[in-house]
């Protein structure tokens, strides 16, 4: 290639050299900026501006009410009866929980907050937090003292004579809860079924208040009889319908249903002690039925 050819090809026109410098200053001046201007991106929000901790302490107070309506309710309860699951909610040891079973499958009670320390060796800071729900018999919280004791209780298993028996429809529940096995509660729930029968005919209707066991109402009629008897309108069973047979206590609708049909599958019985035929009635539900029945 000659040099003539050469020379050639770096010769530009005017209008050429200026566009080859133009395009030079271009290049230069982005790469100026590109190495000396500092490009800084700004945060799109600003989690430090007051507005955005004030929403966020909203949305943490939300987050613990919610916390909190899901956390089980503490109710006080009585420490013996403490369940597996339950113990799993109050956060109690496994093995406190396991030492609490084994005395309790040995027929003892805890009595006190002592006792369950001794006995389930749980820590100081767990008994402090759930003590304050423990809930122990009225019996073990207010014990009677000897000496009330003594001159409380009578003896019950000597039947008085009829003058010296209190009426059953006088008689208040601290005159009840001389007899042993009858508390505050049973006394009371004696007293309730008497006002709803408007007062009782007949010491055996002492058998339908409900807790109250055939041992306990035989040394109840030691000392207490009734002496002023409600009257009561008996029901002739051979035609009593289904529902008359339902108001009378101890008989649900269920079983006044099988009485009546009991009855007029045999066109009307000649005694009451017929009814023993029918499952779930005994001799003493019989003597009970007595004051509302007859056959006729």
């Amino acid at each position: 290639m000659s040099k003539n050819n050469l020379k050639s090809h770096f010769r530009f026109a005017k209008s050429e050299q200026s566009g080859i410098l133009l395009f030079a200053a271009i290049i230069i001046t982005l790469l100026s900026v590109y190495f000396f201007v500092a490009f800084e991106t700004e945060e799109a929000l600003d989690t430090s501006s007051a507005e955005v901790l004030l929403k966020q302490k909203q949305i943490d107070s939300l987050r613990l009410v919610e916390m909190e309506a899901r956390t089980p309710k503490l109710y006080p309860f009585n420490p013996n009866f403490i369940t597996d699951y339950k113990a799993y909610t109050l956060g109690m040891p496994t093995e406190a929980y396991d030492k609490l079973q084994q005395f309790r499958k040995e027929d003892k009670w805890i009595n006190s907050i002592s006792d369950f320390k001794r006995v389930t060796g749980v820590s100081d800071v767990w008994l402090d937090s759930m003590s304050p729900y423990f809930k122990f018999p009225e019996w073990v919280t207010h014990p009677k003292t000897k000496s009330n004791y003594t001159s409380k209780f009578v003896d019950f298993n000597t039947e008085k004579s009829f003058s010296q028996k209190i009426d059953l429809n006088t008689a208040t529940t601290d005159e009840l809860q001389q007899i042993s096995g009858i508390g505050t509660a049973l006394s009371e729930r004696i007293v309730n079924y008497r006002n709803t029968l408007g007062g009782f005919t007949d010491d055996v209707q002492l058998y339908e208040v409900y807790g109250l066991s055939p041992q306990v109402v035989e040394r109840t009629k030691n000392l207490f009889t009734v002496k002023t008897p409600k009257p009561l309108e008996k029901l002739n069973i051979n035609k009593a319908s289904a529902s008359d047979l339902a108001t009378i206590p101890g008989i649900s609708f269920d079983l006044g249903k099988r009485m009546w049909e009991f009855v007029k599958l045999r066109e009307g019985i000649k005694s009451l002690e017929e009814l023993e035929k029918i499952e779930g009635i005994t001799a003493n539900k019989i003597q009970r039925f007595q004051l509302y029945l007859f056959v006729e």
